[in-house]
Parts: C-alpha cells; structure tokens; sequence
C-alpha cells in the first residue's frame, strides 16, 4: 500500500474539481481526501494499492483534463490514515 499525494495547477477551483474527484474515487479500491489550496491549486492525498492508485489518477486526470496544466506528485508509505474517500476543509 502507497500514499500518493498530488498537487494540480490550472484551472482547478470553482469547476467541480473536488466533486468530481470524490464521485471518480467510488468506483476505484483507494481512501483519502482532496482539498483546495490558497495559492489556487487542488491537493488530492490518496491510499491504496499501486495499480489501484494509479488507475485511479488516470481517471482523474481524463476527466478534468480541460482544467489540469501541471501536476507535482510525490509517493509515501501508506499511513492507514483514511476511512473513506472526502473533501477536505
């Protein structure tokens, strides 16, 4: 199990970003939380099995394609720190 922790740039706040990274997590093995940040970007931290996360970021980044103009990502252990897949504040 990895923690994957991924910060976007772009448009990403105030287009459903957040939502839509909830709603996509639903259909992947994976736990965590996505919030925005001050300086206008959009933090996804996500638990889970590699192949898992992976497909998963995938699929974030198919969907909010149109908004993402870069990313930075790191990878950890995983803390076992998440319950479910939220919005964080």
């Amino acid at each position: 199990m990895i923690r994957r922790t991924i910060r976007y740039r772009g448009t990403v706040q105030g287009v459903g970003f957040r939502w839509t990274v909830v709603q996509t997590a639903r259909g992947f093995q994976v736990t965590g939380s996505v919030r925005n940040l001050s300086d206008g970007r959009v933090e996804l931290v996500a638990e889970g099995d590699p192949a898992q996360l992976t497909a998963f970021c995938d699929a974030v980044a198919e969907r909010m394609a149109g908004y993402i103009r870069g990313t930075e990502v790191s990878e950890a252990p995983a803390t076992g720190q998440f319950k479910g897949f939220t919005v964080a504040f």
